[in-house]
């Protein structure tokens, strides 16, 4: 595979010390560019004339908290994010993924474990340039997921996505009315050991899908509950 001329560039921000040098360590080890910010304001700061490819962001900052840089982020790109927490509780997990967040990762964490989702988060995000034709378009009736652009449209509009937004949209219509646990969907879309994730990952990136591309999201046409089971993608 051709390397770009570039690397791609990751910011990472923390107000610890030890885990921000891991953490940049670890990505510097895979030939990233690291940018290291240890509060909100000086990360806020940077990102106000500079566009990273993908954000390591710990959650609770001192002065500007995580959340607020993730709204930030979130009102000028659809670039990953992956959000870091000292906390176990579910409701903050889940008002990161509300606010799109790609990823989350609970303190204390195996920085190896980081650097892979790091790797596949950005493989994923940034289209290789090769072979693009090769890829599948998938079209329904209003509907087109394109997975060599990575553009969806509905009803001959864009439709913005984050990068696992994408993935999990992409993965459902690959295999149309075919029912898939949150579990499977947490091995298929996020690549990681699901005893890592939390199965409200799949939910929150499920309601948000819905909110982009159903015209009535209480009511979904094209991701469905099996109640009780998972979701599925009605062609």
């Amino acid at each position: 595979m051709t390397q770009p001329a570039t690397p791609p560039t990751i910011l990472v921000v923390d107000d610890e010390p030890m885990v921000l040098e891991v953490v940049a360590g670890y990505l510097r080890r895979d030939r990233y560019r690291v940018l290291e910010r240890s509060n909100g304001h000086e990360a806020m700061a940077w990102l106000e004339t500079n566009r990273p490819d993908l954000v390591v962001l710990d959650a609770m900052l001192p002065g500007v908290d995580g959340f607020d840089i993730l709204r930030f982020i979130r009102s000028r790109w659809d670039i990953p994010v992956i959000m870091l927490t000292a906390r176990a509780d579910e409701t903050d997990r889940i008002v990161g993924l509300e606010l799109g967040a790609d990823d989350y990762v609970v303190k204390p964490f195996s920085p190896r474990e980081l650097a892979v989702r790091v790797r596949n988060v950005l493989r994923r995000s940034v289209p290789s340039g090769n072979g693009l034709d090769e890829l599948p378009v998938y079209s329904f009736d209003g509907l087109t997921i394109d997975t060599g652009t990575r553009e969806v449209l509905v009803d001959g509009r864009s439709v913005e996505l984050t990068v696992k937004e994408f993935d999990l949209l992409a993965a459902l219509a690959a295999s149309p009315r075919q029912v898939f646990s949150r579990r499977q969907l947490l091995d298929m879309v996020w690549e990681s050991s699901p005893e890592f994730q939390d199965p409200a990952t799949v939910t929150v990136h499920v309601g948000r899908l819905r909110q982009k591309i159903e015209s009535d999201p209480g009511s979904p046409r094209w991701i469905t509950t099996a109640r009780g089971i998972g979701y599925r993608f009605e062609p």
